[in-house]
């Protein structure tokens, strides 16, 4: 693993994970060449590099190809995000949807086809950092269709009841995850004073109760059912397509 770090206050911080070197040097000369704007920090060509890169470095952004040499990453998603401050963009030349929105519940917050401009890589780079995500209209409409998929559940169980089940810290908790849609944990529990680990625990018992895979799905249940309202001006997480920029 190459490591490039640079000052933590300075550019975006970006980790690739690719394992065909052409493409890994062809990523890293792109995003070198934005500079001061975005750096790399370094580049990882196994599992095992990505994971400790990404606990080392604690990289913004990390840009990942979802096949190394046979190997997915899609599997080791979740360990690779543990740091709570990494976001991840995946660049792939996969397009098999049930891969894609796999990939997308195991934490991804975008997905860039290899066939998408120098121009879209940067800009996806710069939206993910900022907490939006970055989709095509087909992967959205399939992964949120699969989010919403408890319609029939809470026909038997009404919202009410799930609400109920909530407590004041958990509402208050749900109020400030949609409020700071676009902050990782640590940032919200910062806010909430209190720690990640204890947000984490919150987090797991306000999943369960309502029914919904993670902070996403929370986030569209939450205004879905007026369980929240969004802050003013809050348009809540955003999505691009890839095409037509």
């Amino acid at each position: 693993m190459k490591n490039e770090a640079q000052d933590v206050s300075g550019p975006i911080k970006v980790m690739l994970v690719e394992d065909h070197q052409t493409m890994l040097w062809g990523l890293q000369t792109l995003v070198d060449a934005e500079r001061p704007r975005m750096t790399v920090v370094g580049t990882a060509r196994t599992c095992a590099e990505a994971l400790a890169g990404a606990a080392q470095l604690a990289p913004d952004v990390i840009l990942l190809d979802l096949d190394l040499g046979g190997v997915s990453t899609v599997e080791f998603l979740p360990e690779l995000l543990a740091n709570g401050v990494s976001r991840a963009l995946v660049l792939t030349a996969a397009h098999d949807p049930d891969l894609l929105d796999l990939a997308v519940r195991r934490g991804a917050r975008g997905i860039l086809h290899k066939e998408v401009t120098a121009e879209q890589v940067i800009k996806a780079i710069a939206k993910i950092h900022r907490g939006e995500l970055w989709f095509d209209a087909d992967t959205m409409d399939r992964v949120f269709g699969q989010m919403l998929g408890w319609r029939r559940a809470l026909r038997a169980d009404p919202p009410e009841e799930k609400h109920a089940a909530l407590t004041a810290r958990e509402r208050a908790i749900v109020s400030a995850a949609v409020e700071h849609s676009g902050c990782a944990n640590h940032e919200v529990a910062q806010r909430l004073f209190i720690s990640e680990h204890t947000l984490r625990n919150h987090l797991s018992s306000i999943y369960r109760k309502l029914d919904v895979p993670n902070r996403l799905g929370m986030y569209v249940y939450a205004i879905r059912h007026g369980l929240v309202q969004p802050q003013p001006g809050q348009s809540g997480p955003r999505h691009e397509r890839l095409n037509g920029h």
